[in-house]
């Protein structure tokens, strides 16, 4: 049987808001996300072996932990037998960088689970979905819920929107941000900010009054974070510049293509040692 191939697309947060400290150590947050044209390559297919066999490769497939997110996530299917015993070779182009803020593994385990409930391979209610996404990692049901909508729960609220449009240029310094070490140094919370868009699209003009709260603890961790947003919001027309997730990556938006290209000749000049691509939200 031919491999089949899936598209699984980063995601970044335009907006990131801590309200507060959970008893469980987690924290309640409020954020606005999309998804992006950069994704990762899965190329997935069933085989008669007695274990699934599971391949990264590509630029950032290196230094990937044994414990990852799709590896999680199969254990997870095989300890509680949704599959029947069905096994399979998967193979992921790593084509998102690893702790950047951007959701490379949890988008990877969220698209997989799609792709075996849509090949009905597996067979679970909305509730189980639910609970293997927040075992593997908070932001697996993002991927889930990847359509345009409002993800309310007990903890967190979470707009996902698209049909912005925003052109972006996507700049990672050679380090990651650990999202837990960025968590725990959070001394301070937010008030609620998206309450006057919960029955509404989000507008740029909306967006643009938002921040990520995230950026004042990974600024005083990784100071060159605060030296490379400060240098990229001084770029001819960027429209406003956010770190994603808890970093490390920084995002530059801009109002057309063409203002993204000539700002990342520029970026490339000058920060020649960090990864830099442009890209598009979809």
């Amino acid at each position: 049987m031919n491999f089949f191939k899936i598209k699984s697309y980063a995601k970044i947060n335009l907006s990131l808001n801590v309200i507060k400290k959970l008893p469980s150590k987690f924290h309640k947050i409020e954020s606005v996300i999309s998804f992006i044209k950069l994704h990762d390559l899965i190329f997935l297919k069933p085989i008669k072996l007695k274990k699934h066999k599971i391949i990264f490769l590509g630029k950032f497939a290196k230094g990937l932990k044994k414990k990852n997110s799709v590896k999680k996530l199969f254990k997870i299917l095989d300890n509680e037998n949704f599959l029947k015993n069905q096994k399979f070779e998967i193979k992921i182009v790593k084509n998102i960088p690893q702790k950047s803020g951007m959701g490379g593994g949890s988008m990877n385990a969220s698209n997989i689970i799609n792709f075996l409930i849509k090949k009905k391979f597996l067979k679970i209610d909305k509730k189980k979905i639910e609970r293997i996404s927040n075992l593997i990692g908070s932001d697996v049901i993002l991927g889930i819920n990847s359509k345009e909508k409002t993800i309310n729960s007990k903890y967190n609220f979470i707009k996902i929107v698209k049909k912005l449009s925003l052109n972006l240029v996507i700049i990672k310094p050679s380090f990651g941000c650990s999202t837990k070490t960025i968590y725990s140094n959070i001394r301070s919370f937010s008030k609620t900010k998206l309450k006057i868009i919960r029955n509404s699209s989000v507008k740029k003009s909306e967006i643009l009054k938002l921040n990520n709260d995230l950026e004042v603890s990974a600024f005083k961790k990784y100071t060159k974070l605060r030296s490379l947003k400060s240098y990229l919001s001084k770029l001819q027309n960027v429209f406003f510049v956010r770190m994603t997730g808890s970093g490390s990556a920084i995002v530059a938006y801009f109002r057309s293509e063409k203002a993204a290209l000539i700002a990342l000749k520029a970026i490339k000049r000058k920060y020649k040692n960090y990864w830099c691509i442009i890209s598009k939200t979809i």
